[in-house]
């Protein structure tokens, strides 16, 4: 099989190329795994945090990539989920232990053997890989292979977000960053919330008419002031400035809700600037996101189809996977970037 594989932990500023063509063996099923024929993989910001070496993979060489969707070629050995040719996804969560406290309590995302796909495993960017039954989820007919990709991660981790966020409708929300997961919870929101009013913070002006099109209430740059404070604001950006914007922005009691894996290092000194009555004071709270469950996976695939939400998405042939993930790197985005084999 065609696969794009990274061998090195690189600098996306020094090498634009961190990824290799490779022809490898196709995968085969173990027990209780299926075989997929890869349609399309979604590329996320994670994949840069695994390549320049903020969330490394655990072994070199590992194909990325976690927003997968494809048809099941293959049952392996007490396999019988799906029939062959079922279309399934596969998001962040390659699989989980299923017996330590986090797991029984409903937090495999905690789980300390959680395994990440295409970090921990190998994952979409290429014709085919192998998963666990149990983690693959159905995807609904309303999305074509392409949109159904980032609902996977940007959906799925952006709508647990939305639920740690604890907003109310009516409430005002704010989004700092607007990338694959910002817009998709934009959307998500003006459904679940319709009276709330929807802030977006970004420092590209491309970002911020995209979320005035898609009904944001407001856009201004990340230092800017809303025209009221935030009761939540849903922070999605790598770096740490945001984080001390956002407090700032947020009002009494509100909450932050971190939705990153790994924040940068080039603006830590921002936290310097972290003020205790301005940013922290009155009970505001802060939040991290780790991960995903497969029950917000599966949850937010059907919220989505219900609505539907369909993303906006910008297509790339596999061979071409250097050039999407240097444009996001660049921030060049526009909704999400998917991978077609």
């Amino acid at each position: 099989m065609k696969a794009m594989m990274l061998d090195r932990i690189v600098s996306l500023g020094d090498d634009r190329a961190p990824l290799r063509p490779a022809a490898l063996p196709d995968p085969r099923p173990g027990r209780g795994e299926i075989l997929l024929k890869v349609s399309a993989c979604g590329v996320c910001h994670t994949e840069l945090d695994e390549i320049e070496g903020r969330t490394p993979p655990p072994r070199l060489p590992v194909i990325p990539g976690h927003q997968v969707v494809g048809r099941v070629a293959e049952n392996g050995p007490g396999s019988a989920r799906f029939p062959v040719g079922a279309r399934v996804g596969v998001a962040w969560i390659f699989s989980a232990c299923g017996t330590c406290p986090q797991c029984l309590a409903g937090n495999e995302n905690l789980c300390p053997d959680f395994r990440a796909t295409g970090r921990d495993a190998d994952g979409g960017y290429a014709e085919y890989m192998a998963v666990p039954e149990a983690f693959a989820h159905p995807v609904p007919e309303v999305f074509s292979d392409a949109q159904a990709a980032p609902l996977l991660c940007a959906g799925a981790v952006g709508y647990r977000s939305l639920r740690l966020a604890g907003l109310r409708d009516g409430q005002v929300l704010g989004l700092t960053g607007f990338g694959a997961s910002g817009h998709l919870v934009l959307k998500t929101a003006r459904h679940l919330y319709p009276r709330s009013k929807i802030c977006v913070f970004a420092r590209s002006g491309g970002e911020r008419d995209f979320a005035r099109q898609l009904g944001a209430a407001w856009t201004g740059n990340i230092d800017d002031r809303p025209p009221e404070p935030c009761d939540a604001v849903i922070d999605t950006t790598p770096a740490w400035g945001p984080v001390v914007e956002a407090l700032a922005s947020l009002k009494s009691g509100g909450r932050l809700v971190i939705n990153a894996i790994r924040k940068e290092d080039d603006d830590r000194d921002r936290l310097l600037q972290l003020d205790y009555p301005a940013h922290l004071w009155l009970e505001k709270q802060i939040k991290s996101v780790a991960n995903v469950t497969r029950a917000d996976v599966g949850e937010f695939l059907e919220l989505a189809a219900g609505i539907p939400i369909l993303p906006e998405v910008r297509e790339y042939p596999l061979a071409e996977a250097n050039r999407a993930l240097a444009e996001l790197r660049d921030r060049r985005i526009r909704g999400a970037k998917v991978l077609r084999m």
